[in-house]
């Protein structure tokens, strides 16, 4: 799940709340009780698993497989050594 940061507008308290994306925006504040909440941009931490053409492009030798996911097939389209 996501963490997202909130500020208030009226006290300036910060916080961060784990929550669904589907899950509602926090609105109260719980420092100064007013519904000043706002969510703040922040830099997004994720890392992407599993098969696809992301675990395979741009790696090299042992460095194509870092996840352990155990599914899907590890095939790739080029080969960076032969060019």
């Amino acid at each position: 799940m996501p963490i997202y940061d909130y500020r208030c507008a009226a006290c300036d308290h910060e916080l961060e709340a784990i929550q669904k994306m589907s899950d509602d925006r926090l609105v109260d504040c719980p420092a100064c009780e007013k519904p000043e909440l706002k969510k703040q941009l922040s830099a997004a931490g994720f890392r992407l698993s599993g098969s696809g053409w992301y675990e395979t492009d741009f790696k090299t030798g042992n460095k194509k497989n870092l996840s352990d996911s155990g599914g899907g097939s590890k095939t790739s389209t080029t080969d960076a050594s032969s060019s």
